[in-house]
């Protein structure tokens, strides 16, 4: 056996991929015995007990099963909450989901107030966001479509007719100062090092608006999803001020491409809403669409409608889309259709209403929760309090250590401190020196004198000692006394002083930001069936036997809509009610078709070979596509219509000795029942046709009678 067969055949067989086998002894001990191993590097290691037990463990694949459904299970959750909490879901602390938080802060450290390439600032951003510059690129996009955080310049696309942005490198954007001043704050944001480790991001943005409803979001993360509608500007911020003066409040959507919206079940962020296209009249048939319902543009909203006109649900002469900066499409109505019955239509066929569902998921401790409007509001008027008042506090820090210097500034020159320090040769004494020179007038100092301090005093310039004016120096720490007190004021009356920077906000973007969306009470019910356009004309082939809407016979020609039902009744008395039929084959035998309705009453006139009978009925109702008889089995239907005629003119078959070949009746005198009754015998004689127009083989000369039922 060669060498490294026998290595081989000396390793055990482990039953888990991937583990290492120990080093064989030299000689085998016996099985249980302990034996001492020592490496090169003279560590003593116990293993010949270990290599025993796994030379001589079976294999159990119930274990390694177990062990693989462990593993991918784990590594299923990994993932799960990675994309939860890292890419679909924003957070509640600043409503970003963590790409818009990278573009923000991108842009944010690139920013000097010109206007920069979209290319460089997905550049930018790409050494914090680890997925590729499309979805960089996307997503700024639709932020500077939502207007409050990033101002665009070039073309970012139409949110009105759904163009595409142009590419990255043509078209250029900068924060807007809403954004530099209430969403960024150095100081007080916490950061992590990026995904690669040069770079450092912040965990969230300081945010002092809320974010999270104003721009609104969707979001699709492993079995877990979020649609926050966005919320108008105006209205978030006075609903602040409420809470933070314990008044109620309410919220409502607010979409960027207008419409009219009814939130009669929009409950706090929970629940739906509905919202239509503003349609206006132009003239008796001609509507213009001016505003549209959010997730629709003009194409596709165009599209749904010639999808309903294909479907026969309406009738359009045509369709224009002028849409620019405005959305602007005019539709005309067919002759005979007024401007109202198509908008009734639209509504009810169309995207010109669409129902939206609001689920309000946030990132909330690093945990996914579940919110509503109000208390989504709520935490981020805590926040914006905590941010305010941290700001205030580090104000208050600087506006202090601005003051001692001041102070020290001014005493280190008016005393010629500078003048110990000209004799001192090493820094040890320099720092002595000043020390010793502030001793004497340390009641002037608002704190003890560090190094730190000293060392900010030498590098005051000669320059600087020279022109020192002592006037200029009070009015500057009177100044800074002046905002010291106004800041520890602000922090006494905090909650007023938020008030007040909620109100400024209001006054300065508040008509910027306007009402898009019109809130109305409740949207006018339609019912579909009601305003559902004639488009399909069933009829009858009597050669084929086929009857329908696609059918090219000659009879019937009943006008339906897409939600009718076709009443069939046969020669033998069989009917049933049927969808509308595109083409369907019932043979030669129909006697009648034509819309079902419970309340229309139909006159028949059937014989039995026996005898002949004339009744009134209504079918009632009926189930669908089931057979049902109106007269007696193996009879056969003479006359069948819907109301009751006037006169019906009866004919008899000619017959040795008969002196009556004709007669008249009024179906008006017999009364109404059920599908089921036998009716009023007509006569026992054999009848050629019972009509109730005169003029088909009525003959004048003759002698009639009228028929009268016992």
């Amino acid at each position: 056996m060669s060498a490294k067969k026998q290595k081989e055949s000396n390793q055990p067989e482990l039953p888990i991929e991937g583990a290492k086998p120990a080093e064989p002894a030299e000689t085998k001990p016996a099985r249980g015995e302990k034996k001492n191993v020592t490496n090169g590097n003279g560590a003593d290691h116990i293993v010949a007990e270990t290599v025993e037990a796994i030379a001589h463990r079976p294999f159990d694949p119930k274990k390694l099963e177990a062990g693989l459904h462990t593993r991918v299970d784990r590594g299923f959750l990994d993932y799960a909450s990675y994309v939860i909490r890292d890419r679909a879901i924003p957070n509640l602390a600043d409503g970003l989901k963590p790409v818009q938080r990278r573009i923000l802060w991108a842009l944010h450290e690139k920013d000097d107030g010109r206007f920069i390439k979209v290319a460089n600032v997905v550049g930018h951003t790409m050494q914090y966001h680890p997925h590729g510059d499309a979805s960089i690129g996307d997503a700024l996009v639709v932020l500077a479509n939502k207007r409050y955080l990033i101002e665009g310049q070039g073309n970012f696309g139409n949110i009105y007719t759904g163009d595409p942005a142009a590419a990255p490198r043509y078209i250029e954007c900068r924060l807007t100062e809403l954004a530099r001043t209430e969403v960024f704050n150095d100081s007080i944001t916490d950061f992590v090092p990026s995904y690669d480790g040069r770079n450092k991001e912040p965990v969230t943005l300081p945010c002092k608006l809320p974010l999270t409803l104003m721009l609104g979001t969707e979001g699709i993360a492993v079995g877990l999803s979020a649609r926050i509608l966005p919320h108008n500007f105006t209205e978030l911020i006075e609903a602040q001020i409420a809470i933070l003066k314990r008044q109620p409040f309410k919220c409502l959507p607010d979409f960027p491409t207008g419409g009219q919206m009814d939130a009669r079940d929009y409950q706090d962020g929970k629940g739906t809403v509905k919202v239509r296209a503003k349609i206006k009249e132009k003239d008796e048939s001609t509507v213009v669409i001016k505003e549209l319902p959010p997730g629709t543009t003009t194409e596709s909203l165009t599209a749904s409608i010639e999808d309903a006109v294909a479907k026969g649900k309406l009738k359009v002469k045509s369709i224009s889309d002028f849409t620019s900066e405005e959305v602007e499409i005019e539709i005309k109505a067919p002759s005979g259709v007024s401007a109202q019955q198509l908008i009734d239509a639209l509504f009810a066929f169309t995207n010109c209403e669409v129902t939206i569902t609001s689920r309000i998921t946030v990132i909330r401790d690093n945990r996914p929760v579940e919110l509503t409007v109000s208390e989504v509001l709520r935490e981020n008027t805590d926040q914006l309090v905590r941010i305010l008042k941290r700001e205030l506090e580090l104000r208050e820090k600087n506006l202090l250590d601005e003051l001692h210097y001041r102070t020290l500034e001014r005493i280190f020159i008016e005393e010629r401190i500078y003048k110990a320090i000209e004799k001192c040769k090493t820094n040890e004494a320099v720092l002595a020196a000043v020390h010793d020179g502030f001793k004497p007038l340390k009641k002037e100092l608002i704190r003890e004198i560090v190094d730190a301090d000293v060392e900010r005093l030498l590098q005051v310039r000669i320059r600087r000692i020279s022109l020192f004016d002592i006037n200029k120096h009070r009015e500057e720490m009177e100044r800074t006394k002046a905002d010291l007190d106004t800041t520890r004021k602000n922090l006494k009356g905090l909650t007023k002083y938020v008030v007040s920077h909620l109100e400024a906000l209001l006054e300065k973007y508040g008509p910027l930001y306007p009402r898009l969306t019109t809130k109305s009470a409740r949207h006018e019910e339609i019912d579909v069936k009601e305003v559902a356009f004639k488009s399909f004309k069933v009829a009858y082939d009597r050669e084929s036997g086929y009857v329908g809407y696609k059918v090219g016979g000659e009879e019937f020609k009943v006008e339906c809509t897409k939600f009718d039902k076709v009443l069939l009744v046969f020669k033998d008395g069989t009917y049933k009610v049927t969808e509308l039929p595109e083409k369907l084959f019932v043979g030669p035998e129909l006697f009648f078709c034509g819309l079902p309705d419970r309340e229309t009453v139909f006159t028949c006139a059937y014989t039995d070979r026996k005898a002949s009978y004339l009744k009134r009925f209504k079918f009632g109702g009926t189930i669908m596509n089931k057979a049902y008889l109106c007269i007696p089995d193996k009879s056969r239907i003479l006359f069948f219509a819907p109301e009751t005629p006037k006169v019906l003119y009866v004919r008899y078959k000619p017959a040795p000795h008969q002196k009556i070949n004709q007669q008249t009746c009024d179906p008006s005198k017999i009364e109404i029942k059920s599908p089921k009754t036998r009716g009023r015998q007509i006569s026992i004689k054999d009848i050629s046709s019972v009509t109730a127009d005169p003029t088909r083989g009525w003959d004048e000369l003759a002698a009639t009678t009228e028929i009268v039922f016992a």
